[in-house]
């Protein structure tokens, strides 16, 4: 008891390091999180709400922030259900370079967003391996919303699986064996015995998808065009508007797409005792 004294003098009376640490943590995110946030709302609202709202609702604007919804919706279904396959097999498998498929599919997140849209340029280009052999059949993927959608999916591969796989692994087994004990087949326990343990992962790894796609820039910007009206997504549209000295209209869509990030963390911090259940 004696031994235990000593060790707990230091939290008597005023704590004179937590605020001290508070407000060091504070100064330190300020000028380089919440300042440089602040600003896009207070600049986006200083000209008036009537102002905001016309940039926002100009036609290039709700184009650009409409194809970035959609490209990234399919792209975050895709590598769910791409991340949920590939979990599922290399957690029930050991097979020779299963390490070598799990690094490769984490590699995404190591490689530079400009390199990934030049690989794509390359491989799907006009003049690039497979686009070679499209062409002649009238196939043109790249300066297309589908090459958007093949952006997005290549620069977020590796989240959905980096969050669905580890609970895979830790994942008992003892319900599935049950399941097949009283006849369900392989689908029907994975459909009604393991998908639903999963459900936490599974819609946190599309949320980190889809807020990840939707803000996709640097390899984009490569295998879209650029095209306003065509191939513009949000972060691309803000990029040309700031480039042409419409600051206004580049800010509206910035501060869309800031709350709407702020948006998807939010549900993912505050419900994530509902995620987290299995």
């Amino acid at each position: 008891m004696s031994s235990a004294i000593p060790s707990m003098r230091h939290v008597r009376g005023f704590d004179v390091v937590r605020p001290l640490s508070i407000a060091t943590m504070v100064a330190i995110m300020l000028p380089l999180v919440l300042l440089p946030l602040a600003s896009i709302f207070i600049f986006g609202t200083s000209q008036g709400l009537g102002s905001f709202w016309a940039a926002l609702t100009a036609p290039e604007a709700l184009f650009a922030l409409q194809l970035s919804l959609v490209t990234s919706f399919w792209a975050t279904v895709f590598n769910v259900v791409f991340g949920l396959f590939a979990s599922y097999v290399l957690s029930r498998y050991n097979f020779w370079g299963r390490n070598a498929i799990i690094v490769t599919i984490s590699l995404p997140t190591a490689i530079p967003t400009a390199v990934a849209g030049f690989a794509l340029l390359l491989l799907w280009g006009p003049y690039g391996t497979l686009g070679r052999l499209l062409a002649p059949h009238g196939v043109q993927l790249m300066f297309t919303a589908s090459a958007i959608i093949l952006a997005n999916i290549f620069v977020t591969f590796p989240l959905a699986f980096g969050v669905i796989k580890p609970v895979f692994d830790t994942m008992s087994r003892s319900l599935e064996e049950a399941s097949a004990t009283i006849g369900a087949t392989r689908w029907q326990t994975f459909w009604h015995v393991t998908l639903p343990s999963l459900r936490g992962a599974i819609v946190t790894g599309a949320l980190l998808t889809f807020a990840r796609a939707v803000g996709e820039f640097g390899s984009t910007i490569l295998v879209s065009g650029n095209l306003a009206g065509r191939t513009q997504t949000a972060p691309l549209y803000i990029f040309a508007k700031f480039n042409e000295g419409q600051v206004e209209a580049a800010n509206a869509v910035a501060i869309v797409l800031a709350l709407f990030s702020f948006v998807i963390f939010s549900i993912l911090f505050f419900a994530r005792d509902w995620l987290d259940t299995e």
